[in-house]
């Protein structure tokens, strides 16, 4: 099960996230509503813990694009406000559950399972545009019916651009979905990895860089 913490309290955020890892769950964090949306918009999370009183984005608006979007991520929010009036009102924006801070760990924890135990579809396990054709359950990948023998962190690459449907993934966002290892040169081990991957796609370039912003897979589905 995949969720996204968007807590701005950091010391907070990071107990949860450590959490919820210890419970073997996979765990990104958002310190603010800006970074939530770009993470959710490049990842499928099944639960999004969503603190309501953000900087920048604010948390109901948060709430209210991922409805209006109809993401399939459930959304357990949370507030320092007990009040039964907030209450409503986080549940009428479209949250699926909503807890009041303090918390115990393990009621938190017993909500998001509840939520993401509720039906979703898979991910597709072949994912095609442009010529490209992405098989994650076996780990294979062609273009225009040519096998392209390619590293893991190569298809990992390869297979968030596609997931991006033709948005573009900027560096940061690639560190964070394909290096989970800590270190110093992700930046560069990026653009290396780009650099091999468009060699075994081969021409016509499919991997566009936009100036300033990322990458994106070019091309229509």
């Amino acid at each position: 099960m995949r969720v996204l913490v968007v807590e701005d309290e950091a010391f907070l955020a990071e107990m949860i996230a450590e959490g919820l890892r210890r419970d073997a769950l996979a765990v990104d964090v958002a310190p603010d509503g800006r970074t939530a949306l770009r993470k959710l918009a490049l990842g499928d999370y099944d639960v999004m813990i969503l603190d309501r009183d953000l900087p920048d984005v604010h948390g109901d608006e948060v709430c209210r694009r991922v409805v209006a979007q109809r993401m399939l991520t459930r959304i357990l929010m949370l507030t320092a406000s007990r009040a039964l009036r907030d209450r409503v009102a986080g549940l009428s924006l479209g949250a699926d559950d909503y807890l009041g801070k303090p918390f115990a760990y393990d009621e938190l924890l017993a909500r998001v399972l509840a939520l993401g135990r509720r039906a979703r579809p898979a991910l597709p396990p072949v994912i095609e545009r442009a010529g490209l054709v992405l098989d994650t359950s076996r780990r294979q990948a062609s273009r225009d019916g040519r096998y392209l023998s390619l590293s893991r962190k190569e298809f990992a690459v390869l297979e968030t651009l596609l997931r991006a449907d033709g948005a573009v993934v900027s560096s940061d966002d690639l560190i964070e979905q394909v290096w989970e290892e800590d270190t110093s040169y992700r930046t560069s081990a990026v653009r290396v990895t780009l650099s091999k991957l468009r060699a075994k796609l081969g021409e016509p370039p499919v991997v566009e860089t936009v100036p300033g912003a990322g990458y994106r897979i070019g091309g229509t589905a």
